[in-house]
């Protein structure tokens, strides 16, 4: 029995893609053997788009993609003050929940932060923390088997947002390793055996590799000098705190199809890369939309672009953006070459950590980091089927550039 495992392989908890998730094709593996019944938090077939996905709905010019949310039945109870899914509190085998860190598992009152948690916690438990929902677990079921999967949102999160969302930081490695003790000691309480998944590199993710060569191919099209500026803050970015601007970085330094370059543009750069090197502020606006709700109310878009003395982000909209100091790209949109240190050393530490507790417990390893190098470098076939680590074609990414499609659980069950 599986009682710990990655959530389904998907931006949302779908009916259909549930049934698809990586333990519930393990459990049905052993429920051949003797296994028992594998129970998920599915939805109904009424509301079988669960919390949504994203839907491919053409290409820009430039061949990138354009996507738009799932809106119709959708499993949503609530939407205000945070957005509430229809409750599963029936007992259940697989605890994945989407957006999980490992150093969430101890935080009471989870239940306020992540939806997907709320959703699975009887009201009467909702301080109870992940860690004692686990332990619950195993004592309730007696597992015999299970597989854990937890520290990807450890440094996803730091990376996809560019480093510059401050409540997104990578994980201390103390609280890690401390995290991964408590978790993998409450899974082998009874004696379960199991299966520890490792951390991918998430710079090999079509998050990070989609936007950047298509950018640098439009622009060698339109002539554009791989020498011109291209000018972008980096680390935190947020009004009332001052940001940092490159002013040394220059096109040729976006990686492009060849790998060469070092900053990585996020496939959330889509939109406004095309705006690069005219003058305008899309990029602000709708940033400022985004941030709004946690802003005073009478906070205005001429304060939030305004001096930083007075607590806004220096941003002259009339100044070619992305080529000049006050108008930058912005770091939520690109990770740079510091940044990408920071999280392969995060990633290298995790996985030295993970590997030394489950040998410690005699638990099998699934080097994930290893298996995902090889996927983004070769590519590889199944049942003359080529896949890779490309952007849709790929087969093995879903929509938003970082989850895995079914094709691709299917892929780690034979691992």
């Amino acid at each position: 029995m599986v009682t710990r495992s990655p959530p389904a392989p998907a931006t949302a908890e779908c009916t259909g893609k549930a049934t698809n998730s990586y333990p519930n094709i393990l459990a049905g593996q052993f429920k051949l053997v003797g296994g028992t019944d594998f129970t998920q938090p599915l939805f109904t077939e009424a509301q079988s788009n669960g919390s949504g996905y994203l839907r491919l709905t053409g290409f820009t010019a430039a061949g990138l993609p354009i996507t738009a949310p799932v809106t119709a039945n959708l499993g949503v109870r609530a939407v205000s003050p945070q957005i509430l899914y229809t409750k599963f509190t029936d007992r259940i085998n697989n605890l994945g929940v989407d957006g999980i860190r490992m150093s969430d598992i101890q935080t009471a009152g989870y239940t306020s932060t992540n939806a997907h948690f709320e959703r699975i916690t009887p009201d009467a438990n909702l301080q109870q923390t992940y860690l004692q929902r686990v332990q619950a677990t195993v004592a309730d079921i007696k597992p015999t088997f299970f597989t854990e999967w937890l520290g990807n949102n450890d440094v996803l999160g730091y990376a996809t947002s560019g480093g510059a969302v401050a409540s997104r930081t990578i994980t201390p490695a103390a609280t890690f390793t401390a995290n991964t003790k408590l978790i993998l000691d409450a899974l082998v309480k009874d004696g379960a055996k199991g299966l520890v998944s490792n951390i991918p590199d998430v710079a090999g993710i079509p998050f990070f590799n989609t936007v950047g060569p298509s950018f640098r191919a439009s622009l060698a099209a339109a002539a554009v000098p791989s020498a011109a500026p291209f000018i972008y803050t980096t680390g935190v970015l947020a009004p009332g705190q001052p940001n940092t601007r490159v002013t040394t970085a220059k096109v040729s330094d976006i990686r492009d199809a060849a790998g060469a370059g070092n900053l990585l543009l996020t496939l959330t750069a889509s939109p406004y890369v095309s705006l690069y090197g005219r003058p305008g502020g899309k990029y602000w606006r709708d940033f400022y939309q985004q941030v709004k709700p946690s802003l005073p109310a009478t906070y205005t878009l001429t304060q939030f672009l305004g001096p930083a003395l007075l607590g806004g982000l220096a941003i002259d909209t009339t100044k070619n953006f992305g080529q000049d100091i006050a108008n930058p790209f912005p770091s939520t949109l690109l990770l740079d070459g510091t940044e990408q240190t920071a999280v392969t050393n995060a990633t290298n530490g995790f996985n030295t950590t993970l590997a030394a507790e489950a040998n410690a417990r005699n638990l099998a390893l699934f080097d994930a980091n290893a298996f995902f190098r090889s996927v983004a470098g070769n590519g590889i076939i199944t049942n003359t089927v080529p896949n890779s680590a490309a952007y849709i074609s790929g087969n093995l990414f879903s929509l938003d550039g970082v989850h895995p499609t079914p094709a691709a659980t299917q892929l780690w069950r034979m691992r």
